[in-house]
């Protein structure tokens, strides 16, 4: 009877010491499968040389694209400042349009003004003032030299010009009506001068 506690005790001792055999062999156990864990080779999400080109052309096509995009969202409808119409279509007809023109007359159809006609819209400032040394309409003394020249002289200063009287062929008036207006001026002074037509009407006029 005294001995059977101490088998027990005994047993006790022996179940003890299984207990915390297995309690280690768990541990170690534990401790090897995540040392094993830790021994994986470690991969990231390129794995092949394909995967790595198709990353590397990417970052470079992705943030170009949206340059573009960010670049035409921002010019998109353009328009011009507030208050400035540089750029409309108007504006710019207006630039592209040529800078001079050539108009040719038909001589023989247009109607000729008068000789008072053009003295009135291109000589009378000088010649009736007598400004610039210019000879007034009606002064026989200052019109006789020249009208002894001939008209076919006085036609070629006016066209020409001569001293302070610029040039007026070549203007709004044709030669034919600057003529007249040099027979209109020298006629008045006592010269007997025949009033120029345009060369088709001349050749067609009666004999």
């Amino acid at each position: 009877m005294i001995g059977a506690p101490a088998a027990a005790v005994g047993g006790l001792n022996v179940n003890a010491g299984s207990g915390d055999f297995m309690s280690s062999s768990h541990d170690t156990a534990h401790a090897s499968d995540h040392d094993a864990a830790h021994d994986l080779p470690h991969e990231g999400p390129i794995r092949t040389p394909k995967q790595l080109i198709w990353a590397v052309l990417a970052s470079f096509v992705v943030p170009i694209i949206a340059i573009i995009l960010l670049v035409n969202y921002v010019n998109f409808g353009a328009k011009p400042s507030a208050g400035s119409t540089g750029l409309g279509a108007e504006a710019v007809a207006q630039r592209l349009q040529r800078v001079g023109s050539v108009e040719v007359r038909d001589a023989a159809t247009m109607v000729l003004r008068t000789g008072e006609q053009v003295f009135q819209g291109a000589c009378t400032a000088c010649h009736t003032s007598g400004a610039a040394g210019a000879p007034k309409v009606g002064d026989v003394a200052a019109w006789g030299p020249r009208i002894k020249t001939g008209y076919d002289m006085l036609l070629t200063s006016a066209l020409k010009g001569k001293g302070a009287m610029g040039a007026q062929g070549g203007g709004d008036y044709s030669d034919v009506e600057i003529g007249r207006a040099v027979v209109y001026m020298t006629n008045q002074a006592g010269a007997k001068f025949d009033v120029p037509n345009p060369p088709a009407a001349a050749a067609s006029a009666p004999n």
